[in-house]
């Protein structure tokens, strides 16, 4: 019987083809798994890609405080992983997955609550 390799091996075999910025951060969007409506877009880097992995709860990186920060660690509004996804240029990831409450700092259930028009770009 085959052995599985460790997850160490697996995750560090996928984070060398991830292309971090100069910055060593990535976006990365958060999506509803159920509906597919966005929650938000924010950043990480490597050590919050890596907990995200390992723990199946979203981490990012905040680009003020300059700090790692587990989404919903003041909130509550965790974000559950049911699957992460990179983009076809490996510069992008997607978070799949279901929020236990409102998303965005306001307290709405996401960030992109603020549709705009072409009157918003004209004036």
């Amino acid at each position: 019987m085959r052995q599985k390799p460790p997850i160490c091996y697996i995750m560090m075999k996928m984070l060398k083809d991830i292309k971090f910025n100069e910055k060593g951060l990535i976006p990365a969007i958060a999506q509803d798994a159920d509906t597919g409506e966005v929650l938000m877009l924010a950043y990480m880097n490597e050590e919050a890609l890596r907990r995200t992995l390992e723990s199946g709860e979203v981490w990012f990186y905040s680009r003020s405080r300059q700090e790692l920060w587990h989404k919903g660690e003041t909130s509550g509004s965790i974000i559950k992983v049911k699957s992460i996804w990179k983009d076809c240029d490996s510069d992008t990831i997607l978070v799949k997955g279901k929020a236990s409450g409102p998303v965005c700092h306001t307290g709405n259930k996401t960030c992109f609550f603020q549709e705009m028009s072409k009157e918003d770009i004209e004036s």
